[in-house]
């Protein structure tokens, strides 16, 4: 293998509205059949992207792709530019990684651990040292990694991949184990890092946490993607629970030529409409009646993805 090009100093972030990774038709079979079969998508700088799917989806393979601690059947991968096969330590030189399963050494204080990764990896202007992210995250860097709860040694996981300002970001389960107020800082962490231009790449079971930070959501099954879209676009898709109560009975074919709506029970006065798609068509029926109420639902992330399986 020829060896990697030297570093050069690179302390500024990319251009405004580089693509910071992009995963071109990228394809991985085992010899089990398991893997993920041309997988394509790209993750902007400012951007929090959301990657969800069921275990043995072709999540943890992606990412461990990305990363380069696997090789790839087919396609390409970049990190700000790089292979991350020919060019691996250059692109991996501005990376942030919280494994799914961090391994630590055991016999060293976390202070001693996050000290060794640090001068593995140069810090640049305007980022986050260990205190600062130990103070936030309310880690004691003076004790043992094996006498640290499951959820202190995910604090010391996520302080060295948001440590010397990482341009990509890549978290797999990173509130695994913490309380509700670490969770909320933790997502505070990643729009801060969105905010000076790094890109998040997220892998989270825990589907609220990504509604509330991402920007976009790929959703994998059976190790190919079935949709990439922001998440107000795939709430649009989804279908909605329409209850209606009016003064006068209803039609049971008042709803009959309305494109995306599909009449669930209709009882007197009362309607059940399932809707996917836009609102409006459904509202200008309505409007032939005296509505005296209305509850539309609101279809979260889970419903969504649930809907995907």
């Amino acid at each position: 293998r020829a060896p990697d090009p030297p570093l050069r100093a690179e302390a500024d972030p990319p251009a405004a509205g580089v693509t910071v990774l992009e995963v071109d038709d990228v394809s991985k079979h085992y010899r089990s059949g398991a893997g993920i079969d041309e997988v394509s998508l790209t993750v902007a700088e400012g951007e929090v992207f959301g990657f969800l799917g069921p275990n043995g989806a072709g999540k943890s393979t992606t990412i461990r792709l990305i990363m380069d601690l696997i090789r790839p059947n087919a396609g390409r991968i970049r990190v700000l530019g790089r292979d991350v096969h020919r060019e691996g330590r250059a692109a991996r030189r501005r990376l942030g990684y919280l494994p799914g399963e961090l391994a630590l050494y055991e016999q060293l204080t976390g202070g001693q651990v996050l000290d060794h990764l640090a001068a593995l990896r140069p810090a640049f202007e305007g980022g986050a040292g260990v205190a600062e992210l130990a103070e936030r995250l309310h880690l004691d860097l003076g004790r043992p990694i094996k006498e640290l709860s499951r959820g202190n040694k995910q604090k010391v996981g996520l302080v060295q991949a948001f440590m010397g300002s990482p341009m990509l970001v890549i978290l797999d389960e990173p509130t695994s184990g913490l309380d509700p107020l670490m969770q909320r800082e933790v997502r505070s962490l990643m729009e801060e890092a969105a905010a000076r231009g790094a890109a998040v790449f997220l892998s989270s079971h825990v589907l609220s946490e990504v509604s509330e930070v991402a920007h976009r959501v790929a959703i994998i099954r059976a190790g190919r993607l079935v949709a990439t879209e922001t998440v107000d676009g795939l709430r649009s898709r989804a279908v909605r629970r329409v209850e209606v109560r009016t003064a006068r009975p209803i039609p049971p074919d008042a709803f009959a030529t309305v494109d995306g709506a599909t009449l669930v029970s209709v009882s007197g006065t009362h309607a059940s409409v399932d809707v996917t798609g836009p609102m409006d068509p459904i509202v200008k029926v309505l409007a032939h009646h005296e509505v005296i109420d209305l509850v539309a639902g609101e279809p979260d992330l889970e419903d969504i993805f649930l809907g995907f399986y």
